[in-house]
């Protein structure tokens, strides 16, 4: 019998696995704030830096680039808030006499119908509350974009202090790339939502469908998951356009079909040539199993992720040595 050997290397290597895992099981949430924190950073940094080229200081800018994006943000939500806050009301009051009055016509169980929706509306609500009501998460996640982008410039020093010269200029074009990608990836996804968001209230303002504004509010929000969101953003507004008339419910249909194909066709491949270029099944994939793993969060950060990872296997081991 051949007599197995194990170094006491292995052990102590195999005991170092275990343990890093156990503490990345433990700060997930952490990581889930730097990661989105990261992605916030991608996205900010090209203004900044155009701020710093006409001389504005570094941590100035930052501030002024805050102050711009959440007042616009802020102000843009005064502006709409009563009226949706209204229609958006009356939409949950009555969706489900919408959808009673709707389901006859395909003789499905309403009760049944709701029970099985019924989680995916909570964990909706549940995460939406919890971004809005969860201060200090907020403004960690504010505070280490701040920290990200003001120690930005001084990455490749502290990496060569790290790691030495060689491995820290390799470190720096990984980052490079992961920060081109990512930003590219957060302003088009901007984009696209407010494109859909627009789009979509104009269409069905002129449909005259109830209830325009939340609706429309929807399908830009979940255009950020990919495939599936647009779909499931359709639902809605077709019941709502379904209990006023079969008619408007397939103009209704055809609204979003178009606006579909456009965004598919004209807007994905302007916007996100350069940042994604996933095919659908990996998109549709990842979404999935980011799901599985974090719920609607997961699903959201699936292609970010994916796209971070795709970067680092590719420059690590199917780029030639310099």
């Amino acid at each position: 019998m051949n007599k197995i050997e194990i170094s006491y290397r292995t052990i102590i290597f195999a005991v170092a696995f275990v343990a890093g895992l156990w503490v990345l099981l433990q700060i997930r949430d952490i990581l889930f704030l730097l990661f989105i924190s990261f992605i916030l950073m991608t996205a900010i940094r090209p203004l900044v830096t155009l701020l710093e080229k006409v001389r504005i200081p570094r941590i100035i800018s930052i501030l002024f680039v805050y102050l711009i994006v959440f007042g616009l943000f802020g102000f843009s939500l005064a502006g709409t808030i009563p009226l949706l806050v209204t229609q958006s009301t009356r939409l949950i009051t009555d969706l489900p006499k919408f959808a009673a009055d709707v389901m006859p016509y395909w003789n499905i169980d309403v009760t049944t119908l709701t029970r099985q929706i019924a989680p995916i509306s909570e964990n909706i609500v549940k995460v939406t509350v919890g971004v809005f009501s969860n201060l200090i998460t907020t403004l960690a996640v504010l505070v280490f974009t701040f920290y990200f982008l003001l120690e930005r410039p001084r990455a490749s020093q502290t990496l060569t202090s790290l790691v030495g010269e060689s491995m820290a200029n390799k470190t720096l074009n990984i980052l490079r790339l992961i920060e081109k990608r990512l930003g590219g990836w957060v302003r088009g996804e901007l984009l696209l939502m407010l494109s859909i968001g627009i789009a979509s209230y104009i269409g069905l303002t002129i449909l005259h469908v109830d209830f325009a504004l939340p609706l429309a509010i929807i399908a830009g929000v979940l255009e950020i998951v990919p495939t599936i969101g647009p779909i499931v953003s359709a639902i809605p507004a077709i019941l709502v356009a379904l209990a006023t008339s079969p008619f408007l419910a397939v103009s209704v249909v055809a609204l979003y079909f178009i606006i579909q194909q456009v965004e598919n066709n004209v807007l994905v491949p302007l916007v996100m040539k350069k940042s994604i270029g996933f095919s659908p099944l990996v998109t549709l994939l990842s979404v999935m199993i980011g799901a599985r793993f974090a719920g609607i969060v997961g699903a959201i950060l699936a292609v970010p992720f994916v796209l971070v990872l795709q970067v680092i296997i590719t420059e690590v081991f199917f780029q030639p040595s310099k």
